[in-house]
């Protein structure tokens, strides 16, 4: 009795170590397959006078289940990870030559056709002014808006100065300032950006960037309209 309990144990021990060294080479993941071989290695080197009850082979091959169903569960999940990302960039690749509107303070814009956008007042104003600004930080157009209800609300420049000028054509920074309840605050704009290009972003994070005309790159995600 004790030299059969001394040679299973020894065998037993010898096939974990050379299971264990396999395992760390595989970043210590055990699949099925290493927990069915195992299993039948832990029944083939059982002490035969002190045999596993029943219940304890139940236990593991519960895990086994387990196992494989998480297994089954991850692979699905990846695959439908994939297949959003993939509708998505469908979707997203549309916009392509197309513009979107975003909240931001600054866009690049065609004076030639000069540019609009929308001011997100979030109470009654007296007084609202919407202000343009050059790339070096001039004020180069003030548009009053007077007094607006809760809301968005649209506004146009025509890429003129106060004189009547058209300006070049480049980036321009909108300030809208609104007079709620006395006082002066700076509100949220959201302005128009023109859509160059579009890229997935890394693996299983299901990102589609956009990537806008002079103003780099933002989510699909953080897009608020698109216009027609």
């Amino acid at each position: 009795m004790s030299l059969n309990s001394v040679t299973s144990t020894s065998v037993m021990d010898q096939y974990s170590i050379a299971n264990a060294q396999e395992n760390q080479k595989k970043n210590d993941e055990l699949g099925k397959n290493e927990f069915l071989e195992l299993l039948v290695a832990q029944m083939n080197n059982q002490n035969p006078l002190e045999p596993q009850e029943n219940g304890e082979f139940i236990a593991q091959l519960a895990q086994f289940s387990t196992v494989e169903g998480v297994e089954s569960l991850n692979s699905s999940m990846q695959d439908f990870v994939a297949g959003m990302q993939s509708s998505q960039a469908l979707q997203a690749s549309s916009l392509v030559g197309r513009t979107v509107m975003l909240g931001m303070e600054q866009t690049r814009v065609d004076t030639g056709r000069g540019s609009d956008g929308l001011v997100v007042l979030p109470a009654s104003t007296q007084d609202l002014t919407v202000n343009v600004y050059s790339a070096n930080g001039d004020l180069v157009r003030q548009l009053p808006m007077g007094s607006q209800a809760k809301g968005n609300i649209e506004f146009e420049w025509d890429g003129k100065d106060s004189s009547g000028n058209t300006l070049p054509s480049g980036e321009y920074r909108f300030e809208a300032m609104a007079l709620i309840d006395g006082q002066s605050q700076q509100v949220p704009t959201v302005l128009p950006a023109h859509v160059n290009s579009i890229t997935l972003g890394a693996q299983g994070t299901g990102d589609v960037i956009l990537n806008l005309d002079g103003l780099g790159s933002v989510l699909l995600s953080d897009v608020q309209m698109i216009k027609e």
